[in-house]
């Protein structure tokens, strides 16, 4: 960011504001909720410094010259994450010792000021934090000294990560984090997506072609441990998938219309008890490390046999209620299908369906289809069933 900044010559907060903004908008489209609180290292430099000088008090961190160093070797527990023994990791340390350090895997936890580089005032000079005490010290303002989970990329388990849980633990004397959630890479062609490879591509490339909806379905559509592969043919896959869940509640919203009160009671119903034992399926897959690809699978198992009841020739009113509101509430999880918001029937268009009816009542078959033509031309396909008219936008 420093680098970037002076490239162009603007300040790094400039360019981090304008980063920051950029990511919300994909967020936002992603369906991503925003957190009750997004805190800025730059803001809460105070807890930062606050932190440095608990380690070096307890003796885990010290200074050499203005930069502020963490002792590993002092913390017994380094490497517990990656599972990485210390003597290994100081053989790959010595690839690039600095002369300052008391041992080549000790980490900085503050550096001392750079020309062109930005600066705060510390009890050790003018400076900056480190890369990795920003994220204890701002999870220990914000969430308390033992969070429930931490999430990130696989690439951050070492030594992000691990120097998170040994700067927060030496300090405060307790469990950093109960759980940790480590995604796969992308793969594009059978190879990590990365910068250096040049098969580097943002959510907003990709929403170019896709609807952000569409991203977050693929995405959740493998473990989020697994790598995932990436291809155009897999994108257009979730896309017709999405559309199925999409084609199924429209068809089961149209029934409802004109299906009749049910007869027997829920809790004799085949069909239903049938569908609790798939809504148990997704709970027991979401139970399981957030298995998002098993739950998908049995959101189409509801979606399968909603199908299979909705053709036969007698349906329940009750049965065809609660599966609309057992697929809503599953996929709801997921935090998808937010594109009904946008399929409103536009006012021209209930108008055209109206002139449409009157005119097959009249059997006047030529405007009949030469206004379903024109709905067509419009996005709007209309099919004529025994329940009435079925009007469904064109995905």
């Amino acid at each position: 960011m420093i680098n970037k900044a002076n490239e162009l010559g603007i300040t790094v907060k400039q360019l981090a504001d304008e980063y920051i903004a950029e990511y919300f908008k994909d967020a936002k489209g992603l369906g991503i909720q925003e957190a009750d609180v997004h805190p800025k290292a730059t803001e809460n430099i105070d807890s930062i410094i606050e932190l440095i000088k608990t380690l070096i008090d307890k003796g885990y961190a010290y200074n050499v010259n203005g930069d502020v160093y963490f002792s590993t070797k002092k913390f017994e527990d380094y490497g517990k994450l990656s599972h990485q023994p210390l003597e290994d990791l100081e053989i790959g340390a010595r690839i690039d010792i600095s002369e300052q350090k008391q041992d080549p895997t000790d980490f900085a936890v503050w550096k001392k000021q750079k020309e062109g580089e930005p600066a705060w005032q510390s009890p050790w000079g003018m400076g900056r934090p480190g890369w990795h005490i920003e994220c204890s010290a701002m999870a220990n303002k914000y969430l308390g000294k033992t969070i429930d989970i931490h999430s990130g990329g696989k690439d951050l388990i070492f030594p992000h990560h691990e120097n998170e849980i040994a700067q927060s633990e030496a300090a405060n004397g307790t469990e950093f984090a109960r759980y940790w959630l480590h995604n796969g890479y992308i793969n594009v062609d059978n190879k990590k997506m990365s910068k250096s490879l040049g098969n580097f591509f943002t959510v907003r490339d990709v929403a170019e072609e896709f609807d952000y909806e569409v991203i977050r379905f693929f995405m959740l559509s493998s473990h989020y441990r697994s790598p995932i592969s990436f291809s155009k043919d897999l994108m257009e896959a979730s896309k017709s998938a999405l559309d199925r869940i999409y084609t199924c509640i429209k068809n089961l919203e149209f029934l409802l219309e004109s299906s009749e009160p049910s007869k027997t009671g829920i809790e004799e119903n085949e069909y239903i008890k049938k569908l609790i034992e798939l809504k148990q399926k997704f709970i027991d897959a979401m139970d399981d490390d957030l298995n998002t690809a098993d739950a998908i699978a049995a959101i189409f198992e509801v979606v399968s046999e909603a199908n299979k009841y909705a053709a036969q020739p007698e349906i329940e009113a009750q049965s065809i209620q609660y599966t609309i509101d057992l697929i809503n509430e599953l996929i709801g999880i997921l935090g998808l299908l937010n594109r009904r918001n946008n399929d409103a029937i536009p006012a021209e268009v209930e108008q055209l369906i109206d002139e449409r009816l009157t005119a097959r009542k009249n059997k006047d078959w030529a405007k009949s289809d030469e206004i379903r033509d024109t709905l067509k031309n419009m996005g709007y396909a209309v099919e004529d069933t025994p329940q009435g008219t079925k009007v469904t936008i064109y995905p």
